[in-house]
Formats: structure tokens, C-alpha cells, sequence
């Protein structure tokens, strides 16, 4: 059998490598991809081969994971629960997709991965894979052994395999888009999270004194220029990471429910996303009607829901796609953000779209808008509410034994 393992160097998928030898008898190639994660794919490679592995990919993937996923967030306005930006969860169908790719060039017989039975990783693996190449075989070797890190350790220990020496008690994921934060002292969900747990962002309370002003630039729907200078979608990112962070900006704590229905307690890092979806949010209020920004805000929480339950391959996903693309050839403009002491707050903001009429909003003498013309709409608008009131929800009272008929 030749199995095609999603590799990360880390010791749940370095005892995958021999325990699919084992188990199956397993051929294994190695695929490690690059998100923006700022690893060492070359030591990865060598690790994975040193362990047994028959063959490795290392495939830079940064500007096609920003450029299919981590855009399409940003038009989404993409929070699970109102919290969190899914960079981990965005670049699991990606991470699915060259699994697939890579088995059908090797014709393998199966994938695998290292995640858990508790988490949701699995889904959004498994599920691509199986819209993708449903002939393939799906190996989960930590949740088919029930695999605890005890008992990795110690098969590590007997196989020679290297154990990956952490000065943190914490597990980690992270790529261009965010950082999370998991394990440790962290499962306490009252225990404030110490401060050796991040590192994109400084302690919001040693921030600088003075803020930062930064000023966001959209085309499309998407940040194009970053104080006036035009980048990549992926070197904005970058450059906003570090530029919001140093400000404190981006952390997040909440509660979270998982797909498989465990609440768990989640901490993340995202300078640049946070400061993104803000300005971009605040754009569209700008430059969309009301009626499109009520029925994007169902349309956002439903496609961050898709992403986040494994459902990327979902025909839903891509229609809803269709309606976002669709209000996005209007948000264009600049936005600016003050960034203070682990706070973003959108302090201005102009588009050659913006629906934001000033003739119109002003109450000084100048204005354009009739008043007098609020009187009818008043009258209108509440027609039904003053009706219902007066009669209390209940039936007209009957008149000489006939029930009253409205006059039409």
C-alpha cells in the first residue's frame, strides 16, 4: 500500500510515518505545505525522510492560499462565532487538495493525517478529500490508535523516533492569516492567558504610549495599498502582522463550539486580519445599501460556518461566493485605523462609492433634505403598528350579530 501523509514535523505525524509502516505495511510519501507558518520546510524534509519516508513534496502554497482562501474571507467578513478569522480552518481544503493532487500523481491508495478525534481538523480534511477523490482510502492514525501524547512519547521513546524538545506547554498552528493557541494552562477557561503564550503581539499595556494611524486602501473588496503603498494581498498581511502587533492588536479569547459539539476554549493571534475585516466591514457600510448589508450579515455568518464545519467543496459555499463577489465590485476606498493599546477602532473613512451624502446627513441650515416630507413616511411606516396597538391583538367586536367588515 503507498499512503500519502500530510506532514508536519511535529510528533503526531512523525509517529504516523512509522505506524503506518507497520500497520499497513505502508509505502509513505511525505507532503508538507507552505501557508505562511515560517518554519523550516528544509528541515521538515529531512526529518521525514530520516524517519522512512519513501518520497517528500514541500510545496510553497503562501500566494494561492491567500489568493483563493484568505480572500475570500476578507469579502466574507469570515468570524466563526463573531471571534475567529479561521486561518487554521481556511487552509485545511488547501492542505486536502495537494493530498489529493499529490496521491493521484503517485498513485497511492490512501491519505492520511495526524489529527484528532476531538478536533475539527479532521473534518475539513476528510470531507475535501472525499469530494475531491471519494476512490481514496483516509488513515487517521492518532484517532484509529487513540493515540494520547503519553503514549506518542513513549512509541516515540522505543523507535528512535526524535521527540520535539518544547519550551512552551503549549500546541501551536499558525500561518500568514493567524496564530492559535491551545493546551496548557490555557484549558482553564478562567485562567487569564499568561503572556509567554503569544508572540505576534506585544502586552497591549507595554504598547507605545503614542497610537498608530494606518490607512487601508480596498479595490474589489480587497486591501491593495497599505499607507499608501501599494502591495500583494500576502505582503500587506505580513507587514500589517507586524505593524498591528507591535500595537497590541489581534488578540482574541472566547469560547468556541467545535463540529463535533465539544466546546472548547480557543486563544488566537491575528493582527492583520483583525484590522482588515474591521476596515472592511466598515467600508461596506459605506458604499452597500441597507438591505444588502442586512442579508450579507446572514450571508458572511453562514459561509464562516461552511468553512469552519469542513465544507469548503460545498456547492453552497460557492453560491454564496457568487453574492459576495457580486457587492464587492462596489467597496472600494481608503479606511483609517487608529491602532492603541490592543485596540483597532476605525477613526475615518471615503469612497468615490459611498452612499454617505453629506447635503443630505447635515443639519445645518444648507441641508437638501425636505423635513417636511418625514410626516407622510411617518404615517406609513407605522400604519399596521398604530393599527394592531389600538386593538390589542384582539378580533373586531361584533355589530347587530354580523361581524364588522373592513371597508375596502
Amino acid at each position: 500500500m503507498k499512503v500519502v501523509l500530510a506532514y508536519s514535523g511535529g510528533l503526531d505525524t512523525s509517529v504516523a510515518i512509522k505506524w503506518l509502516q507497520e500497520k499497513y505495511d505502508a509505502e509513505v510519501v511525505t507532503v508538507t505545505l507552505d501557508v505562511g507558518q515560517m518554519e523550516d520546510l528544509k528541515a521538515i524534509e529531512e526529518k521525514a525522510k530520516v524517519l522512512g519516508a519513501r518520497r517528500h513534496y514541500s510545496i510553497n502554497a503562501v500566494e494561492e492560499f491567500v489568493d483563493r482562501f484568505v480572500a475570500r474571507a476578507i469579502k466574507a467578513n469570515a468570524l466563526y462565532q463573531g471571534k475567529y478569522p479561521l486561518h487554521s480552518a481556511l487552509s485545511r481544503p488547501l492542505i486536502a487538495e495537494k493530498l489529493v493532487e499529490v496521491a493521484l500523481k503517485e498513485g497511492a491508495d490512501a491519505v492520511a493525517h495526524g489529527c484528532t478525534g476531538k478536533g475539527n481538523d479532521q473534518v475539513r480534511i476528510e470531507v475535501t478529500v472525499k469530494a475531491l477523490a471519494p476512490h481514496l482510502k483516509i488513515i487517521a492514525p492518532v484517532r484509529e490508535w487513540e493515540l494520547t501524547r503519553d503514549r506518542e512519547m513513549e512509541y516515540a521513546r522505543k523507535r528512535g523516533i526524535p521527540i520535539p524538545v518544547k519550551d512552551k506547554p503549549y500546541s501551536i498552528d499558525q500561518n500568514l492569516w493567524g496564530r492559535s493557541i491551545e493546551c496548557g494552562p490555557l484549558d482553564d477557561p478562567y485562567a487569564e492567558p499568561p503572556e509567554d503564550a503569544f508572540e505576534w503581539t506585544v502586552n497591549p499595556l507595554k504598547a507605545p504610549d503614542e497610537p498608530a494611524y494606518v490607512t487601508l486602501t480596498f479595490e474589489n473588496g480587497l486591501p491593495t495599498m497599505l499607507n499608501g503603498v501599494e502591495m500583494k494581498l500576502k505582503d500587506l498581511i505580513m507587514e500589517l502582522n507586524k505593524l498591528a502587533g507591535r500595537h497590541g492588536v489581534g488578540r482574541i479569547d472566547h469560547i468556541e463550539d467545535r463540529v463535533v459539539g465539544i466546546k472548547s476554549r480557543e486563544v488566537y493571534e491575528a493582527p492583520a486580519a483583525v484590522c482588515i475585516i474591521e476596515a472592511h466591514k466598515d467600508l461596506e457600510k459605506m458604499t452597500l445599501t441597507k438591505h444588502e448589508l442586512e442579508f450579507k450579515s446572514v450571508v458572511d455568518d453562514k459561509w464562516s460556518r461552511l468553512v469552519y464545519e469542513g465544507l469548503w467543496c460545498d456547492p453552497l459555499r460557492e453560491g454564496l461566493d457568487a453574492f459576495i463577489d457580486k457587492t464587492q465590485e462596489r467597496v472600494e476606498g481608503e479606511v483609517r485605523l487608529k491602532l492603541y493599546k490592543g485596540n483597532v477602532m476605525v477613526v475615518g473613512r471615503r469612497s468615490p462609492r459611498s452612499l454617505y451624502e453629506l447635503d443630505l446627513a447635515t443639519y445645518e441650515e444648507w441641508s437638501k433634505f425636505d423635513q417636511k416630507l418625514a410626516k407622510g413616511f411617518i404615517e406609513l411606516w407605522g400604519l399596521q403598528t398604530y393599527l394592531a396597538k389600538s386593538r390589542g391583538g384582539r378580533a373586531e367586536p361584533d355589530v347587530g350579530g354580523k361581524a364588522q367588515r373592513s371597508k375596502r
